[in-house]
Parts: structure tokens; C-alpha cells; sequence
């Protein structure tokens, strides 16, 4: 996947007149948040920053540069506006990759269970998998190919298989799918 780069600036102005001005010139006011809790306001540019944050997931790493400085960051959180469709402030996590994080995925499925074009049909039973890894080392998604599953398997959390830098941290007993006999 290609490098997510986001350009941003200090700015020392705080408050809602000047996050108005900021966003009058096109910008978007936000804050970065280190791994210690410190903070520092930025500003970036809303054209990049909406392209970046309307293509990412919430653990996909993207990289800042606040005055030339590149690190890497997740986009935390934004504050969005749907009557003119614009971001009015957003909020990032600058990460070291040296302490790793804990993210939950919600599970997605690919292909047509074997069982289910025998007549049987497809159970979900949990709809979010624990992961602990680096940040670099997480995945953008965690989908699961489900087009070998025949009537009466089971597809457990120990099946799924994310290299050996990830540690999935649910229970690997615990049933994904099911396929289900047709009654």
C-alpha cells in the first residue's frame, strides 16, 4: 500500500475564533497526541487531509510531517460537519512503533462458504477479533476467506493466521462461522 503522507504546521492560536479563521483559508485546525499524553495543535491542509482520511481505516498508519519532522500517526478521531460536509478538527496519535498497540477489528468475510452451495447456511457468531502488534505491523483489515468452510465446520479464531509479529489476544476457541445444515 502506498505511504499516506499528511503535511502539517504548529500554530500557537487556539480557541473557536481562531479555528474560524484557520478553516476560512482552507486549513483545518487539529492536535497531535504523543505516546506520553503531551499535546501540540497543528494545522493541515483540509484538500490532503480529506483525501488521506476518506481512503484509511481507523488502524491504518498514515505519516505526518509537522514542519518537515515525519512521524508516524493514526488519525484518532474527527469532528465532522454533514450540513457543509467538511472536517472542522481533527485529533492524531503519534506512535514510536517501539510499544505495541491493541486494536479491535471488526470481522469480514470473503467467498461463498462450500456448505452453503450445498444448501446449509452461514452462522457468525462473534463480529470482533482483539489484535496486539507493532503498529507497523497491524493490518488494515482483517478478512477472512470463508470458501472452504463445508455444513458442520467451524471457523475458530485459532485459524486465522497473521504472521508471527501479530498476537491475537480472543479466546482461539472461539467460533467465527458456522455452517449450519438447511433444516
Amino acid at each position: 500500500m502506498e505511504q499516506l503522507v499528511i503535511d502539517a504546521t504548529t500554530r500557537k492560536e487556539t480557541g473557536k475564533k481562531a479555528a474560524k479563521l484557520i478553516r476560512s483559508t482552507g486549513k483545518i485546525p487539529a492536535v497531535v497526541y504523543d505516546e506520553e499524553g503531551k499535546s501540540t495543535s497543528i494545522v493541515v491542509d483540509a484538500v490532503q487531509f480529506n483525501k488521506v482520511w476518506r481512503n484509511i481505516t481507523a488502524t491504518t498508519l498514515v505519516t505526518l510531517k509537522v514542519d518537515g519532522k515525519a512521524m508516524d500517526a493514526f488519525i484518532r478521531d474527527t469532528e465532522y460537519n454533514i450540513i457543509n460536509d467538511s472536517v472542522l478538527h481533527a485529533d492524531f496519535f503519534a506512535v514510536t512503533n517501539k510499544k505495541p498497540v491493541t486494536r479491535t477489528y471488526k470481522v469480514q468475510y470473503s467467498g461463498t462458504p462450500a456448505g452453503v452451495l450445498k444448501g446449509g447456511f452461514m452462522v457468525k457468531r462473534i463480529p470482533e477479533v482483539k489484535i496486539k502488534a507493532l503498529p507497523k505491523d497491524l493490518p488494515v483489515r482483517l478478512v477472512i476467506d470463508v470458501s472452504k468452510i463445508n455444513i458442520g465446520d467451524v471457523f475458530r479464531v485459532k485459524d486465522i493466521d497473521l504472521g508471527k509479529n501479530i498476537t491475537i489476544l480472543t479466546p482461539a476457541e472461539a467460533e467465527l462461522v458456522t455452517i449450519a445444515p438447511a433444516r
